[in-house]
């Protein structure tokens, strides 16, 4: 009743919220939508990271002092940054750590569960960081209680390695086409993934990568 009797203020102005209300509902659903896509473009490409480790060591490229930090979004893939690094300076640095932080519908974690480690081998971790949606994320600070775990990390020696795709939009993909040149430019406006990890400036090297949509 109270939704219908506004209706009748729909030519005096009422239509204005409501249009704000839709336009802000269309970029939540394009971003949703076009999330749950480059997920799926990312899964149909991926490969698994315990398998590719054991290839690549039966012919290890040349090894470089220092810590490589891969940042992944699923836990035992490959990211793709290791790739470019691969392919373009054909070099892997003496320790890697895969790092897939997790958030948690939790107000926050302690700090003894914080962070999982699992050697890979080699001197590769696998290293999964838990976050409560109360917690500022800061992967340099948990990492340094690897320590702990026989796993050093030393900050002047260590280089954050991130994936920065560029959304492609293609006809006849997932969404209309106007809403996946949308979410590219949305994609391209999102804070960065080393701001949000606190992540030290003069450590980061992006690696950027085209998938179409």
């Amino acid at each position: 009743m109270f939704w219908a009797s506004n209706l009748l203020k729909l030519a005096d102005g009422g239509w204005f919220p409501l249009l704000i209300g839709a336009a802000v509902l269309m970029l939540m659903l394009t971003w949703r939508d076009g999330r749950d896509i480059l997920s799926a473009k990312r899964n149909e490409e991926a490969l698994d990271l315990q398998g590719f480790l054991e290839a690549v060591f039966l012919a290890p490229p040349a090894r470089v002092e220092g810590t490589a930090v891969f940042l992944t979004s699923d836990k035992g893939i490959v990211p793709n940054a290791m790739l470019h690094n691969l392919k373009h300076n054909k070099v892997l640095h003496r320790q890697n750590l895969f790092v897939n932080v997790q958030n948690h519908e939790v107000p926050r974690i302690p700090d003894h569960q914080r962070i999982h480690l699992v050697s890979l081998g080699h001197d590769c971790w696998q290293v999964v960081i838990h976050y409560g949606f109360k917690d500022d994320p800061n992967v340099p600070m948990a990492l340094a209680q690897l320590d702990a775990q026989g796993c050093k990390v030393e900050p002047m020696t260590t280089s954050y390695f991130l994936s920065r795709d560029s959304i492609v939009p293609t006809v006849g993909g997932g969404m209309a086409q106007w809403r996946e040149k949308l979410f590219a430019q949305m994609h391209l406006n999102a804070s960065s993934a080393a701001d949000f990890l606190n992540l030290p400036s003069n450590s980061v090297v992006e690696l950027g990568s085209k998938i179409e949509i």
